[in-house]
């Protein structure tokens, strides 16, 4: 029996409709980041001149992208079981998962890439469910 999986993704969660016959399945993968990381005002040093220290941006910015790779992989991991994939979303996280399915070999599964704003997950079930009938 065909696979069919359809997801929205954004940098915060990911809500992963998988489509089996008649029967489809919902689950959500959530990253547990809330924002990218953004440029602090320094703190001070104590000196008696009054420096600031500013953290360094790309030590904050590196680990929330190891943090979204993680995120990523797991799901990446629920992809690998799919024939066909519809990937939608409203930001750069769609581009981003899709770079890591090339690298996994799993792009060749792809048949849908759309910009779509947020969604409840039934919205998402009936998008994803309605897209794989209309492919019969």
């Amino acid at each position: 029996m065909e696979i069919s999986i359809g997801l929205w993704i954004d940098h915060r969660k990911t809500v992963v409709v998988t489509v089996k016959g008649k029967k489809q399945e919902t689950m959500t993968i959530k990253s547990n980041v809330e924002k990218q990381p953004r440029r602090q005002e320094g703190k001070s040093t104590g000196a008696p001149d009054g420096t600031r220290m500013n953290p360094a941006d790309d030590i904050r910015e590196r680990g929330f992208t190891e943090h979204l790779h993680g995120y990523y992989e797991k799901v990446v991991a629920q992809l690998r079981q799919a024939d066909s994939i519809l990937v939608f979303g409203p930001g750069e996280a769609k581009g981003e998962l899709i770079k890591l399915m090339v690298k996994e070999k799993l792009s060749d599964r792809l048949v849908g890439v759309e910009t779509a704003d947020k969604m409840t997950a039934s919205q998402i079930t009936e998008k994803v469910c309605q897209y794989y009938q209309a492919r019969r």
